[in-house]
This record gives structure tokens, sequence and C-alpha cells, in this order.
């Protein structure tokens, strides 16, 4: 009788709690609405009580957590698009050269493929508009030419050694976004692939790289750097590919959101066995992190890199009735051993939160392990062999691979800054196009045999002097072979896919990588740190 009473006293105080909240809540709504009301009625000049609204709930959300964010309507779509992997369309790769749409690549299957649209065509018109030589954006071009499943786009196209102008009828259609950007063999066994986000489509991809690669790997290197997240969904499926069945991947709990476990399955583990590293950076943040301290706290795999952002937030999206979206922050990331992913902050310092990277930059962390201070009371524990590891801001790697700043200088960061090592390459792929590719059939025959001379170096150079970039020959000297790497990298990427620039740089300059793959060549030295 006592335990009813009990149940009966928490129940009525839980809904007197509900019934006070609901009621404030009410009062406040009818305040709100009341202040609006006034000012558009009586104020002396005309205000947009919806750009006032936005601005309101943006103000709100400044002062809360520094990941709880409103998106308008017109941006709401764009950001689903994202997520959901696809978005409507005709299919082509573009830049804006010389202030002409320049196909950089019809994209495999697209409706623009299908039509005949090459790699290199300009497109000069949009439905009669002339897009040429008139300064647009773009992002204008990408509204003209984006648009509902099905409907119709005419463009006018101009080809190198054709004549006249060719039209083309385009029928616009879904239009795929991926994750991967990047897969390749790094050594003979050793699988490496780039996921530079979750989305939908993440998990599918990946399983599809592995199968495309021909065979098992012995070992794979996934490199999450720079990944700033996407769906839980997506990592706890790309997780799921490494643990064994019932292993935790990650908690969410919150004030008003009981603790929800997501485990591993039996039916993925298509690398349950097998040397793993993953790629870690302070641009790594959300699902990277959770797919890293996943595997590092059931010690899986290794984890080589810098110290990872810290977004262990977990928000939930609401639709407003106008179709924008707010995105409130309702629970937090806990790694397997219990480890907080999110690094500290004070609600409504938002700016300052956000310029913790900058001063990890300043403070020499990015540089030297010696400069992370690591508390006792944020040390944990991985779950089979007892290492240490810490959470409370972001995953420690297993291994610190500091930033290569030793080639660095400013004359290759403008260089790469103002666009023009790219711009430099569109001008020489588009003189050259043909060229190269009747002489390279295979990207194998073009990483053996392509190499940057002296004469095309000059020529980037020079260019770079055109575009208001001094020659500075010191610097020009301490940079010229990885300013050399990235434009062949460039040029490979334009010839053949993204997948192949990263085939090209990372081996050459990249020291993350290199270090990843001295790892898995030696991995009896390095498995000690799984023991």
């Amino acid at each position: 009788m006592k335990k009813k009473i009990a149940v009966l006293l928490l129940c009525f105080a839980a809904y007197s709690v509900n019934a006070q909240a609901l009621q404030q809540i009410n009062e406040t709504m009818l305040k709100f609405g009341r202040f609006i009301y006034y000012l558009s009625s009586s104020y002396v000049d005309t205000v947009s009580i919806e750009q006032l609204t936005e601005k309101a709930i943006i103000k709100v959300l400044s002062e809360l957590d520094p990941h709880s964010s409103y998106t308008s309507a017109k941006d709401a779509k764009a950001t689903t698009e994202s997520l959901m992997g696809n978005f409507d369309g005709i299919g082509v790769e573009f830049n804006m050269f010389n202030d002409t749409l320049l196909v950089v690549s019809p994209i495999a299957g697209g409706p623009s493929q299908k039509v005949g649209i090459l790699a290199g065509d300009r497109i000069v018109e949009v439905d009669g508009k002339n897009i040429a030589g008139v300064g647009i954006k773009s992002i204008d071009v990408m509204k003209m030419l984006r648009g509902a499943k099905g409907t119709v786009v005419s463009v006018r196209i101009a080809r190198r050694g054709v004549e006249p102008l060719l039209d083309f009828t385009i029928t616009r259609d879904k239009i795929p976004l991926y994750s991967i950007d990047a897969k390749f063999w790094a050594a003979p066994g050793i699988a490496y692939i780039r996921l530079g986000r979750f989305a939908a489509t993440s998990h599918g991809e990946f399983v599809k790289a592995l199968n495309e690669l021909g065979k098992k790997p012995e070992g794979v290197i996934l490199d999450l750097r720079g990944n700033a997240g996407g769906m839980l969904d997506a990592s706890a499926y790309i997780a799921d590919e490494f643990l064994a069945k019932n292993e935790l991947v990650v908690y969410t709990e919150g004030r008003a959101i009981p603790r929800t476990d997501i485990v591993a399955t039996d039916t993925l583990r298509r690398f349950e066995q097998g040397k793993l590293i993953i790629l870690i950076d302070e641009n790594s943040a959300s699902a990277s992190e959770i797919v890293a301290g996943a595997v590092q706290d059931w010690d899986r795999g290794i984890i080589v890199g810098r110290r990872s952002f810290g977004k262990g937030l977990v928000q939930n999206q609401v639709e407003l009735p106008d179709g924008s979206l707010v995105r409130i922050t309702v629970a937090r990331y806990h790694t397997p051993t219990g480890r907080v992913i999110q690094r500290p902050y004070n609600n409504g310092e938002t700016e300052k939160y956000y310029k913790d990277l900058y001063r990890r930059y300043t403070n020499g962390e990015v540089y030297s392990l010696d400069s992370i201070a690591l508390p006792d009371s944020l040390k944990f524990f991985t779950l089979k062999k007892h290492r240490a590891v810490y959470g409370g801001g972001g995953i420690m790697p297993d291994v610190f691979v500091p930033l290569d700043t030793s080639n660095y200088t400013s004359y290759h960061a403008k260089l790469s800054r103002m666009g023009i090592i790219n711009q430099f390459t569109l001008s020489y792929i588009d003189a050259n196009r043909s060229t190269l590719r009747q002489k390279y059939k295979t990207f194998k025959q073009f990483n053996k045999d392509f190499s940057v001379s002296d004469s095309l170096f000059d020529e980037l150079v020079a260019f770079a002097e055109k575009q208001k970039l001094p020659r500075n020959e010191a610097e020009i000297s301490k940079a010229k072979h990885d300013i050399s790497v990235q434009l062949k990298g460039l040029i490979a990427q334009d010839i053949f896919t993204s997948s192949e620039y990263y085939e090209v740089v990372y081996p050459s300059i990249d020291n993350g990588y290199q270090k990843a793959l001295e790892m898995m060549l030696s991995w009896k030295n390095y498995e000690k740190l799984l023991k």
C-alpha cells in the first residue's frame, strides 16, 4: 500500500511540474505574441516580423551551447540534401574559369554524361540566358542548373575544336553526393580509405569501397581527418564493421533523455579481424569521434594523429511551420568506457568555444604532445587491455603525429589560398586534356611516368605573378617539391578522379599517412600498443 501511495505521489509531482511548465510556456508565448502584434501594428517604420522572429530564435540559441542552431527554410533543403547524400540537378562538377563555367567532370551515370557532355566543355547559356563573361557567381549558376527531378533545362556549350555552339536538353535527376573521397592500396594488402563525412550513403559506400579493392585487406587505414561528422546511424554502421557482436559503440544520455546504448550487431563485421589504424586530427568531430572512440576503447585498432575536435553533443532536429529547422542539444555522447567526447564550454560563449582550435595552434598542441595537459580526473581505461585513455575534450590518439611545417612557406600557402594553383591546373588541363588522356591510359601509368618538369613549374610561377603573387626565390626553392606534388595530384584528379589526387599527394608529403603506413608495415613493432 505504501508503495502505491509513493508511486501516486511521484506521478502527481511529475504532473504538477509538467502543468506548471506548460502554464509558464503558454504565458511566455502570449507575452511574445502580444509584443510582436504591438510592434507590427504601431512601430514608426515598417518591420519584417519574419526576420525579427528569426533573430529572436537565433539570439536565444546563442545563449545556450555552441551546437544548438537555427537553419532558415531557405537553407534547410541544402542541409537535408547533404545528409541524405543526393540532390536534384544535371550532374556536373564545374569551376568558374575565365568568367566561364568549365565542366571539370560529368558525374558518372548522371544526366549530363548521358546526353554527351564532356569534361572541358564550357556552358555559355542556360535556358537561353547568357552566363559567360558576365561575372555570374557559382552559387547563382547552381540555382539555375539545379531543379526538381524530371524537369528540363536547356544548355548551350562551347567545345574546343568544334564549331558552332552545341545545344543540349538535359532532364534533371537525382545526383549522388559521395562520402568516400579516396580508396586505394597503400601497399600490398593494406587498404587506404578516406571518409569525408557521415551521411545516409556512407556505410554502403564503405562496403562498396572494400569490395572494389578486389580482395579482403590484411590491414585498413581509415582516414577521418577533417571529417566533421554527420549522421549518428552512419557512424554506428561503420564502427559495427570493426567490432564484435554486442560490443557497445556509443551511448547517449541527457537530462530528459534516458540512456540509450548502440551496440554492434552480428550482421556486419566485414573487418572484425585484421590490422586497423584510424587517422584523426583537430577537425575530426562528432561521428568521427564516435568511431575512433569505440575502436580505441575496445582495443580494436590504433588511433593515429592529433586530438580530435571534441564535439559530443546530441541534437534533435525540429521543423518549424515555415520549413525552417531548429537543432536543440538534448544529450551527450559517451564512448564505451564512459568518456565524454564533448570538450568544455560556457553557455553563450560560442565565439570563444570555436577559437579553441586557434589556441591549439598558438599554444603548440598541434606541434608537440607535451603541450597537452591531461588531468587524472579525465583518465579512463580501455575495456580489454586496460590502457589509459582520456576524455573530456575529444579523442586523444595513441600515436601523436605533429602538424608538419618543415617545408611550409607563405608563398605556397598563398598559391593555394588564392586559388592560383587550381586555376593554373584548369588552364593546363584545358589546353592538354586530349594529349594527356591519349598518353596516359591508366592512372598507374600516369603516376609512374608523369612528373612536373622545370618548365611546367616555371609556367606556374609566371602564372602566379600575373595573378599578383610576387616571385620569392627562397620560398619557391624550399617549397618546390611540395608544390610540384600538389600540382601533379590536381592534374591526376582532373584526368581521373579525386581518389587519385590523394594517391599522388599523401605518400609523398603527408606525414600522418606516412606514419600510418609505416606502422602497418611494421605492425609487430606497434602491436604492443594494443597489449
